[in-house]
This record gives C-alpha cells, sequence and structure tokens, in this order.
C-alpha cells in the first residue's frame, strides 16, 4: 500500500513538475501566402496596398486588381460613408497582401478552403459592423457569409480564428510574428532554419549533379557505379543513360569505398561542342589508377553520349588547361598565362599546390546586380587528423600542405620553415564536427534572394550542413550552422525538414539554385540516394521573376516521372561514424535510439512496482567479467522484497569489456552522466592507458590498443581525441572533444592491457 500510494505521489509530483518547468511556447513564425509559398519583396512597391510595399504577398499586378475590386465595392456605398468605412473596406481587401494571409484566411493547408473574409479581431470586428454594416452585402457578394451579415454576432463568430495571434489587426502589432520578418529564420542557438525540395530519388551513391548550360536546363546525376542519368526540367528522368561505363569504373560494393565514377564536367561551350570530361578509377595493369576522360555527345540522340568517342587525359594537382579546339592534335594545351608554364621543375599544367585531398571545388558566379565575386574558385579540402578546411584557390599560391592542416601546424619543422606567403584557409574546423568536408557553393540563385553570397557546405561524415559569410568590410569569414526548420517553418507543400545522413556532394542548376546529394546508406548497391534543392522558407523572389523558358528537348527514351518519396515525421538523425561500414550507433544519448527520459523513469518506476528486479551497471573501476561472468552472487538477505546496495559509479570511473574473461585487458568504457560508453581511438596512446590502467588498480599499461582489437564496447562513444599526461586521475580529467560529440564507431574503440610488470 505504501509503495502504491507513493507511486501515485511520485506520478502526481512528476506531472506537476513537467507543468511548471515547461512553460507554453510563443507563437512560432510562419509567413506564407494564400498560394501555399512564403512572401517576397515586391519589385517596384505597391501603390493601393502600399502597408505591403516591402515585404508580403501581392505584386503590382495584385495591387491592381485588388483596388479595382475596391472601387467596385465602394462605387455602391453611399458618399457619407466613403470616408469611414473606405479604410476598412482597403485593411480587409488588402489583407490578401498580408505576409501571413495564408493564416488571416485560414488556409495555412492546401486541402483546407480558403475563407471568404480574413480573420478579424473581435473588437475590431464588432466596430466594423457597427459603423460600415451597408457594405457588406456588395463586399461579401453571393458568397457564403452573405446570410450572417444581419447579425453582428454571427458574422464576427464566423471571422474569428481559433489562432488569435492572426487576426487582423492584431497580426500587425504583434511583435513574435513581426520581429526579423523577411530574413532567414534562426533558432535560439543562431542556427539558419532552412528547408528542402526532394528533386530526385532512388539513386546508388550520387556522386554529382551538372548541367549543360545549353538553356535547356536538364539536369545530369552520375551514380558512382559508372551511370549518368538525364533529367528534365519537370525532374522527370530518360530511362536511357547519359553515360554507362560501369564495366571499365573500379569499385566495389562495400561501404565508404572511395574508387568509382567522381565527377563530371560539360565544356564551357557544350551547346557548340557537345564535350564532356568524366573523372573516374580504373584498373590497370593490377593497378588501381585515376582517368580523366573526353567524351562527345551522340549525333543521333542529344541525351546520349557517344561512348566510342573516349579520349584520356591527365591527372594532377589543381589544374588549369585549356580544351578548346582540340579535334586535332593534343587534347589539350597550356593556358600562356599558367604560373608555371616558365618554370621547368614544375609541370605546366599545375594552377595552384600545397593541397591534401579537395573534394567539390565551385566557381563563384558573382552578385547577380554588382557581379562581385565572380571567377573565385572554392574548394573543400579534406583533413589527415584534426581540421577540415575551406580554400580559395589563387593562381600560383601555395596552401600549405603537409606544413600546415587547417590554421595549425602540421609538421612543425616543414611549418617553421615554410613561406610566410602561404595561402591559409578562409575557414577551419576540428574533427569533432566532422571529418570529412564536402566543398558546397555560393548561392546566386533567384529563388531565395536571403541566401544570395552565402556559401553552403557540409560534411560527409558527421552529416552537418554549414554556411560562410563574407564580411565585406574585413574580408573574413563568418561561420553559421545550418539546420532543418523547426515546427511550422517547413510547412509548405513540397517541402521537408529531414534529409539522409552522408553528404556526397553540393550542386546548382542552370538557374544557380542549389542543391546537394546524399544517401542513407553511403554504398554504390544501394538505391538509398537523394537530390534536394535548398529552400529559403522566409522570403522568396517576386512571382515570375525567376521564370525559365527551356529551349526544348528530343526525347527519343521513356520518360520515367518523378515521385517524392512520402513525407514522414521527422526523427532526430543518428550519430554518425567515420567509417560508414561500422554501423555505430548512440544509445542511450540524444538521437533517433535515445529513449523519453520520462517515459524510461516510468516504466522502471511500474517494474518496481511489480517487485521486478533492474539489473544494475557494475560498479566503478571493476572489469565487468567480475561481475556479470559468475552468476548473481547474491548474499543474504537479497531477494525481491531486499534488494542488494548498489554502488552507483561517479564520472570518470572506468571498466574493462572483454569476452575471454581476463581481467586486465579489454576495450576500455568510461562512466558520464548515468551512461556507460567507448573511447575512440583517435589519438589514443600509451599514457592514456597509463590512466585507465592506475585507474583498476594496475600499476602500468603494458600496451595501448586501437580498431578495437578486444572487441567493441556497447554503449554509445562518449570520448573522441582523448589527450593524457598520465598522471590525470580518470580520462574525463584529459584533455579531449566535447562528450558525446563523435564521429567514430565501435570498430574504433580502444583498448588497454595492464600489468605489474614491464615482463
Amino acid at each position: 500500500m505504501g509503495l502504491a500510494s507513493g507511486w501515485i505521489s511520485l506520478r502526481w509530483y512528476l506531472c506537476t513538475l513537467l507543468l511548471i518547468v515547461l512553460p507554453l511556447p510563443p507563437v512560432s513564425s510562419h509567413p506564407q501566402c494564400l498560394d501555399f509559398k512564403p512572401p517576397f519583396q515586391p519589385a517596384y512597391g505597391l501603390a493601393f496596398c502600399a502597408r505591403y510595399s516591402n515585404f508580403g504577398c501581392c505584386d503590382s499586378v495584385k495591387d491592381g486588381e485588388i483596388r479595382t475590386r475596391f472601387y467596385r465595392i465602394m462605387d455602391d456605398v453611399d458618399h457619407s460613408l466613403y470616408a469611414t468605412c473606405g479604410v476598412y473596406i482597403q485593411d480587409i481587401l488588402c489583407a490578401e497582401c498580408s505576409p501571413y494571409s495564408a493564416h488571416l484566411f485560414d488556409a495555412e493547408d492546401p486541402t483546407t478552403s480558403v475563407r471568404q473574409l480574413p480573420g478579424l479581431c473581435g473588437e475590431y470586428c464588432t466596430e466594423f459592423w457597427n459603423k460600415c454594416k451597408v457594405t457588406l452585402e456588395p463586399l461579401v457578394g453571393r458568397g457564403p457569409l452573405r446570410e450572417l451579415v444581419s447579425s453582428r454576432n454571427k458574422l464576427c463568430a464566423a471571422l474569428t480564428l481559433q489562432d488569435l495571434d492572426y487576426c487582423f489587426p492584431h497580426v500587425l502589432t504583434n511583435k513574435n510574428l513581426s520581429k526579423n520578418l523577411g530574413v532567414v529564420n534562426a533558432g535560439s542557438d543562431g542556427c539558419l532554419q532552412l528547408c528542402l525540395e526532394e528533386a530526385a530519388n532512388g539513386l546508388r551513391n550520387p556522386v554529382a549533379m551538372v548541367h549543360a548550360n545549353d538553356g535547356t536546363h536538364r539536369f545530369f546525376i552520375a551514380e558512382q557505379i559508372g551511370l549518368v542519368w538525364v533529367y528534365l526540367p519537370s525532374k522527370a528522368r530518360l530511362e536511357r543513360p547519359f553515360l554507362n561505363i560501369t564495366h571499365a569504373v573500379l569499385t566495389s560494393p562495400w561501404e565508404g569505398d572511395e574508387r568509382g565514377f567522381l565527377g563530371l564536367t560539360f565544356h564551357p561551350k557544350f551547346k557548340f561542342t557537345g564535350k564532356v570530361y568524366v573523372y573516374y578509377s580504373v584498373e590497370w595493369h593490377f593497378e588501381e589508377k585515376i582517368r580523366i576522360s573526353e567524351f562527345t555527345v551522340s549525333s543521333d540522340d542529344m541525351n546520349v553520349l557517344n561512348h566510342r568517342s573516349e579520349r584520356s587525359s591527365l591527372l594532377g594537382k589543381v589544374l588549369r588547361i585549356d580544351i578548346n579546339n582540340n579535334n586535332r592534335g593534343p587534347l589539350y594545351r597550356i593556358p600562356p598565362d599558367n604560373p608555371f608554364v616558365l618554370d621547368p621543375s614544375a609541370r605546366p599544367e599545375v594552377y595552384a599546390y600545397g593541397v591534401r585531398n579537395m573534394w567539390r571545388c565551385s566557381v563563384d558566379r558573382g552578385d547577380p546586380l554588382t557581379k562581385g565575386g565572380k571567377g573565385r574558385i572554392f574548394c573543400g579540402d579534406v583533413g589527415q587528423n584534426k581540421f577540415e578546411e575551406v580554400d580559395i584557390i589563387e593562381k600560383g599560391k601555395n596552401y600549405g600542405w603537409k606544413a600546415r592542416e587547417g590554421f595549425s601546424c602540421y609538421d612543425k619543422e616543414l611549418c617553421a620553415n615554410s613561406s610566410l606567403n602561404d595561402i591559409l584557409p578562409i575557414f577551419a574546423y576540428p574533427h569533432s564536427v566532422g571529418k570529412s568536408i564536402t566543398g558546397g557553393y555560393i548561392y546566386r540563385g533567384c529563388e531565395s534572394p536571403n541566401l544570395n553570397g552565402l556559401y553552403i557546405f557540409g560534411d560527409f561524415m558527421s552529416g552537418r550542413l554549414m554556411a560562410l559569410t563574407e564580411d565585406s568590410r574585413t574580408g573574413m569569414w563568418d561561420h553559421h550552422k545550418i539546420c532543418m526548420g523547426k515546427g511550422q517553418t517547413c510547412s509548405f507543400p513540397g517541402l521537408r525538414n529531414h534529409y539522409h545522413r552522408y553528404i556526397i556532394s553540393f550542386a546548382e542548376d542552370e538557374g544557380g539554385e542549389l542543391y546537394f546529394l546524399s544517401t542513407r546508406i553511403p554504398t554504390s548497391t544501394s538505391p538509398t540516394g537523394v537530390l534536394y534543392k535548398i529552400v529559403d522558407p522566409s522570403r522568396r523572389a517576386p512571382p515570375r521573376k525567376c521564370h525559365h523558358t527551356p529551349l526544348p528537348v528530343k526525347v527519343k527514351s521513356r520518360l520515367i516521372n518523378f515521385v517524392a518519396r512520402p513525407r514522414q515525421p521527422h526523427r532526430p538523425r543518428k550519430k554518425l561514424v567515420r567509417n560508414t561500414s561500422r554501423g555505430g550507433k548512440l544509445r542511450g544519448l540524444s538521437g533517433e535510439n535515445s529513449p523519453d527520459w520520462l517515459q524510461e523513469l516510468l516504466k522502471a518506476l511500474e517494474k518496481l512496482q511489480t517487485g521486478l528486479d533492474v539489473a544494475p551497471d557494475p560498479p566503478t573501476g571493476t572489469s565487468p567479467s567480475r561481475t556479470t561472468k559468475r552468476g548473481n552472487n547474491t548474499g543474504s538477505g537479497q531477494g525481491p522484497c531486499n534488494p542488494p546496495l548498489v554502488q552507483v559509479p561517479t564520472n570518470g570511473a572506468v571498466r574493462l569489456m572483454e569476452e575471454s574473461g581476463q581481467e586486465d585487458r579489454g576495450t576500455v568504457e568510461v562512466y558520464v552522466d548515468g551512461v556507460w560508453g567507448s573511447v575512440c581511438d583517435d589519438l589514443w596512446d600509451k599514457k592514456a592507458a597509463a590512466v585507465v590502467c592506475r585507474q583498476l588498480g594496475f600499476s602500468l599499461a603494458v600496451r595501448a590498443l586501437r580498431r578495437a582489437a578486444l572487441g567493441e564496447g556497447r554503449g554509445p562513444v562518449l570520448l573522441d581525441d582523448v589527450q593524457c599526461q598520465g598522471q590525470e586521475d580518470n580520462l574525463l580529467q584529459c584533455s579531449h572533444s566535447k562528450i558525446g560529440e563523435t564521429n567514430c564507431s565501435h570498430r574504433e574503440d580502444a583498448g588497454v592491457v595492464c600489468g605489474y610488470s614491464q615482463s
């Protein structure tokens, strides 16, 4: 009885606590027009609905239509009421131009019917009815509200919105709604909230998307296995591939295999030359090689390359070659202004050097108005041990590898002797953020004007999206996190707020809109790859500004129409692992596998109520083999009603996991805030192993083990980049990355062999 009453009291206490500490959130800003799209800034302002000249849902054409309707209504109104009622009628009609018109007309969803009049606040509706009742019939016409105009209470009840924050005119003065209206929405942590539109799916490790710049607005997607597909502006795909060199491409079905078809680009004047260049792995005399080849388009089909036209070329560092007029003679020529043309010790093709492993470069189109920044080359350079970086490539410059990695010295001797003219990156981030950068693009499209000048890129391993903006005064670049829109932010038709985690490549279409390719399973055989278009839900371009009329495409292949995957409720993405074949998951921390803490607590209490035992974790400083492989070892007086006392581990406690039962060795697990988890072997050495062994009662560490040499841990990977001096009391006192923020899997778990003597 005492237990039951205590359980009821506890449940009441928890529920009361939640009501106290979880206040109702403020109204969430979600501007939306009646066409279910974001608002925009009219190109030429508005003459009649001038209140919305700077930002709203009407252009000059719509503004003129509303003005015409206003005068048609007011023609039936007595002149004595013109001045009084004209203001009301104008406000009500112009509500269609409000950036929140979809809310005012209760039409946030395309499946709902649009109100005949906007939602009015109670006092405003009453005042309008009392002063201007005679204008209501011409205002509503023959609509469903006509029967209600004679009754103030019925009419105003019909015009009441469920969400009173959006009723007119309160919507004009609501600070939560007007704050930062029209700018990219940022969360409390400064994370830019964007949305996505799915443009293609069912792809097998899609490594690149490009356009032909020929006026057709087709886009081409390459898969790692050696297939390139043609997509029309409608998103329909041609059944016959543009290129199929699967027989020549060297790759495998292994997750994380970096070999295969790696990239393609079209000749700048493809419309006239019909030439395309591809980059892929091959096996040549039992050796792995990289091939860069030229193909020409088929004379019979503009959507297929002539596979017999392949000519091989070269590979190098950052190369710049002239491929014009190469039908006869050499495959390419050296541009006369290349920086090393006169240097006999260097290849004349080289444009820049000192880079490590660049993955995806792009050329800035320049600001649409000023053309500022045009021609800059942005590249993501994958790091070695600690940092990933973004570089702007300049002619003849040295980017510092192997002397530097990011802004830090990699090789101290080389770093000390390096040139002062070496070019530093514009941005670098540590491996606690991500371990494999995917270079992106400067946004120069038309549809999302707020994004202009934003360099958007990501990380393959961590799945993070990021952005950089340039300070025009200092030339420095500021970093911004990008997250998917929360709440109603992405509640527009066709938009979604989640994506597959492995970001392989970024792309832009012929109009300059920005995309990225990612996959759920990074293998050349898994059809989980998707092409996403990046969309700013806070502001769009004015109607008709971004309209394109693609040139006709003669199609000889069957078309496969695009079908977007069903939208599903967003679930937090799992923490990523460095080698994707290792499949490590974070259990017990935030993420897809984390249970709700309250539900887990209630479940535990229910088990306690029914007399069930909950198995405790082993105590601190002991090997689990001592407690888990020899039975329960229950002492006298212990049973369902008298459970044994359990020593609660303290933060930093360690234990060894080893299947053979040897107590002097095992995979290291550390206890942090109620969770046991493993340690990543990055930077793991004998000094860190010594801290663990001494903590377990041994005098020294015989070996520091890597790559899960003694098995894999069972909890999440909690620590990464651990560096110890050897005298610390526990691993938490050593230098390490932020707890829980790792990109490792259990196949990178650190281990130790402990002992009492060197023998």
